[in-house]
């Protein structure tokens, strides 16, 4: 683009996206995208994966360590306590279920929940924190219940995060693999450097907003269905497909149409998505205890047609979209799901952001008119 004459504003070209814009330091998360490799406070993904409890990763993101016994019951409790909503929430919920989407509820919960917290020094923010990852989680669980005419299930601070949640969902008690899934799930998901809805919590934290205003943020920026969206449209495209004879036409056709296909490519990595094995993995183990495989068989055929036809890395949206529909989730609660997850690692970010604060305040380049001549409305 050519710069107008004489703009003493210039700047140097801007890069499209911050793509491999470097703005912070952190201690939380690392992305290897060369080689495929997710660390969280130095920790692989592939040990934390298979090995570990979603709470155990919310210890490790406050922490930075990884915790023993008395700590993890300590933070399976707090978490499980923090699982009942005030009653006044309860009501704005009921009141906004069918009348927006579950993700535009969720983002006015959080906003409305900060209402029943106290302004408290930095120190103490870590309790205040913690008290949303485990509000949203219920809040999911009841926006579904209530358009679904359920009575509402109380939570059972007793119970792990994961089973807790598919019984406030489902109205039963999951099985170990079903369990096991969400478990798996909650984890991958918790961090991923500074993706985009991290990135606005901490801009909105870097002003020295409150908590609730920088998760606010973050859940409005994961609604766009290029970030938290992009798995729900994959598991369309594979109900769409329906069965693997259908794939090779489908993906063709995609293709020649130059429509983007959900589930693939990623800014960072240049090998698969480092949690994509682990989520294939699960995915297929849930589909074979419910002893159908059919739509397990797709994502694998089309994943096959796509990669015979571009050198395309499979990303985290793919074989989470089909772990969370064979966790019986309606494919528009998935990103209210990935809300769930991620809040462990957004609230750790607005915290480390906090503790070492600078106005996040990037410049634009101008690149319009200048110079021009005012003229009075009468004579425009």
């Amino acid at each position: 683009m050519s710069l107008p004459k004489d703009n003493k504003d210039s700047i140097p070209e801007p890069v499209k996206g911050l793509e491999g814009i470097v703005a912070a330091d952190t201690n939380l998360s690392s992305v290897n995208g060369e080689k495929g490799i997710l660390r969280y406070c130095g920790y692989n993904i592939d040990d934390l994966a298979f090995n570990t409890t979603f709470e155990e990763t919310i210890c490790l993101l406050y922490d930075n360590e990884l915790p023993n016994q008395e700590r993890l019951e300590e933070m399976t409790k707090k978490v499980g306590e923090a699982r009942v909503l005030p009653d006044e929430v309860i009501r704005i919920i009921t009141e906004l279920v069918g009348k927006t989407s579950p993700m535009s509820t969720l983002r006015t919960v959080v906003s409305v929940l900060g209402h029943y917290e106290k302004n408290v020094p930095l120190k103490e923010l870590p309790p205040k924190a913690l008290r949303l990852v485990g509000q949203i989680s219920t809040a999911v669980a009841i926006i579904h219940r209530l358009r679904k005419k359920l009575p509402i299930i109380e939570a059972d601070p007793s119970k792990g995060h994961a089973e807790d949640f598919l019984r406030m969902l489902h109205g039963k008690e999951p099985t170990k693999i079903q369990v096991d899934a969400l478990n798996l799930y909650l984890i991958l998901l918790a961090d991923h450097g500074f993706n985009a809805s991290t990135f606005s919590a901490r801009v909105t934290a870097g002003t020295l907003a409150n908590l609730h205003s920088a998760i606010t943020s973050a859940v409005g920026t994961l609604s766009g269905p290029l970030h938290g969206g992009a798995n729900e449209k994959a598991m369309d495209m594979i109900i769409e497909v329906g069965t693997k004879k259908n794939a090779s036409k489908y993906i063709q056709n995609a293709f020649d149409s130059k429509q983007k296909i959900m589930g693939f490519g990623h800014r960072v990595y240049k090998v698969d998505d480092a949690r994509k094995p682990h989520l294939k993995k699960m995915a297929k183990k849930l589909w074979e205890e419910k002893n159908e495989m059919k739509l397990f068989e797709v994502a694998e055929e089309i994943e096959k047609q796509v990669k015979d036809r571009k050198p395309i890395i499979t990303n985290v949206d793919f074989y989470s979209a089909p772990l969370l529909y064979g966790l019986d989730i309606p494919t528009d609660l998935f990103t209210p799901l990935f809300a769930m997850s991620r809040i462990a690692g957004w609230t750790a970010h607005v915290l480390e952001q906090y503790r070492n604060n600078r106005l996040i305040r990037p410049r634009a380049r101008y690149v319009g008119q200048i110079d021009r001549t005012f003229r009075p409305i009468e004579q425009r």
